[in-house]
């Protein structure tokens, strides 16, 4: 009897702290389905901080619900921890398979409902099971207080450990279709040995066993094939085939190609087309250096695909540049792609080239250097983390390492589609202090697009050359462009008739972002 009595109280202790690894180990599929969750709808959606506020605030909703509900759950704890598991298991590991699926074939907003619909069961399910962790230690005969200490100590604790490891391993390197899969596949695995070890309390337990291995089966198939059937939804998504795709620490980058057009999309948006990228990068490139005195050190913001800099380089005098790109990815993308290359005449193996991985901002903070030339080629502000590389502080950083006789260039999206926001970059351009001129022209596969020419100088367009061999821009052009249509000009009109003042944007008071979002929800 004495033996018996201590192999079941081994048994128990083995149980009881299996459950303490387990509230670790679930705690740590939850943050990352819930970070997973915000990551598709920044991607899919669009406006990042949007997406992440809405899945986290209904991820804790559904918690606290689930854990509310979880009062109901006295009886046969195991097999409801178990089941629970099976769904999160279920739903979570397909998350990221389906939503690519829907938005690929169904209406527009069907994506959106279907994100925040398994964002909040989700959340509901993860409520359910620190409770009932809790309450079985409890029975097997840890004092209440210290089950839960020790349950939730495990649950904050995988929390963080799950936020690490999709920053910097599931996201980077398995994807966001992977990622949901390998979730999945632990959160089955948990309830298959919680099933095991507990399996003398079961009742039916082959019939558990195997409904927890088809699920099991059903994600290691997914992990293995879904990413490809992911792929041709995607590819739904775009108008051309995709020819490279990864996913980098910081964005998804895709190329596609059809008949000679080769396209760069970064988190889906349009970042270069090969057939008349050169309007876009003659405009961003020569007016500047028309505008500076001189042409010896050159800073671009961005311009990770190195078609600014191979513009830049075909002036003589150009010493050097730094390319100051977040993404190591794009830029070693730009390196070796035949296509890319193709296109930027092998701009950054060139020798006068510095690439430097680093945030624009914080680079410019840092950096003492100044320059002759600086072009800011940055994403559009659709989210938090570029609003603040439109902000009036920028634009001082960026005035202060301009040399007095120097210039820079910004891209400010479309005077014709987002008529306020570009105007509102040209304010907050000009609130430093510094001479301003508008640009625009038409790009096909952007439309009609808006760059602003900065300068300590008084800048007089009459007297600015293109002295360099281009394919689109000339020196007799350059005043038309500055001429704007009563449609896209600087007085903006509200619904009353009357002009609207625009305002700076500025860390503190962030106006572009929702500006932004106004402009192209039609587009």
């Amino acid at each position: 009897m004495r033996q018996r009595s201590d192999r079941m109280e081994h048994q128990a202790v083995n149980q009881s702290k299996f459950i303490y690894w387990a509230s670790g180990i679930v705690s740590i599929c939850g943050i990352v389905f819930e970070v997973l969750f915000g990551a598709l709808g920044s991607y899919i959606l669009g406006d990042g901080v949007k997406q992440y506020t809405l899945t986290i605030s209904l991820f804790l909703t559904g918690m606290g619900i689930g854990a509310s509900v979880s009062e109901k759950v006295l009886k046969q704890l195991v097999i409801a921890f178990v089941y629970i598991e099976f769904s999160v298991a279920l739903i979570g590991g397909f998350s990221s398979f389906t939503m690519f699926g829907i938005t690929a074939y169904s209406p527009a907003g069907s994506d959106a409902i279907f994100l925040y619909v398994i964002t909040f069961l989700v959340g509901a399910l993860t409520g359910v099971e620190l409770p009932i962790l809790i309450r079985k230690a409890n029975e097997l005969g840890v004092s209440l207080n210290r089950s839960t200490a020790r349950v939730l100590f495990s649950d904050y604790a995988g929390g963080l450990i799950g936020g690490l490891l999709f920053v910097f391993f599931l996201r980077p390197y398995l994807g966001m279709v992977k990622t949901a899969f390998f979730g999945g596949f632990i959160n089955i695995s948990v309830a298959l040995v919680v099933l095991w070890l507990f399996r003398k309390e079961m009742k039916k337990l082959s019939l558990h066993f195997t409904i927890g291995l088809t699920i099991a089966i059903l994600l290691f198939l997914g992990f293995l094939f879904g990413e490809e059937a992911a792929f041709s939804f995607e590819q739904k998504l775009y108008k051309d085939p995709i020819i490279h795709m990864e996913e980098s620490k910081y964005q998804k980058i895709i190329l596609t190609e059809e008949e000679g057009d080769v396209r760069l999309y970064l988190d889906g948006q349009l970042q270069l087309s090969s057939i008349d990228e050169f309007r876009y990068h003659e405009l961003l490139v020569h007016p500047t250096f028309a505008q500076a005195e001189e042409h010896k050190r050159v800073l671009i913001l961005g311009g990770g695909d190195g078609v600014a800099a191979k513009e830049a380089l075909k002036y003589k005098e150009v010493e050097s540049i730094t390319l100051v790109d977040l993404d190591p990815a794009v830029v070693e993308l730009a390196k070796h792609n035949r296509w890319l290359t193709s296109l930027n005449q092998g701009s950054l193996e060139n020798e006068k080239v510095h690439v430097v991985h680093m945030d624009a901002f914080e680079y410019l903070e840092k950096s003492k250097e100044r320059f002759d030339v600086i072009l800011v080629d940055l994403p559009d502000p659709n989210n938090e983390s570029l609003n603040k590389l439109y902000t009036k502080e920028f634009y001082s950083l960026v005035r202060n390492h301009t040399k007095a006789g120097g210039a820079f260039m910004v891209q400010a999206t479309s005077p014709v589609f987002a008529t306020d926001v570009y105007w509102t970059i040209t304010n907050t351009i000009a609130s430093t202090g510094v001479h301003t001129e508008n640009f625009h022209t038409d790009v096909p596969s952007f439309g009609n697009w808006g760059f602003v020419l900065g300068s300590r100088n008084p800048i007089e367009v009459e007297r600015l050359a293109v002295d360099v061999e281009t394919r689109y821009l000339k020196t007799e052009m350059l005043k038309g462009l500055t001429y704007f249509g009563k449609d896209e000009d600087a007085e903006i009109m509200n619904e009353q008739g009357e002009p609207l003042e625009l305002a700076v944007n500025s860390l503190i008071d962030p106006i572009l972002i929702q500006l932004y979002e106004n402009a192209w929800k039609y587009y």
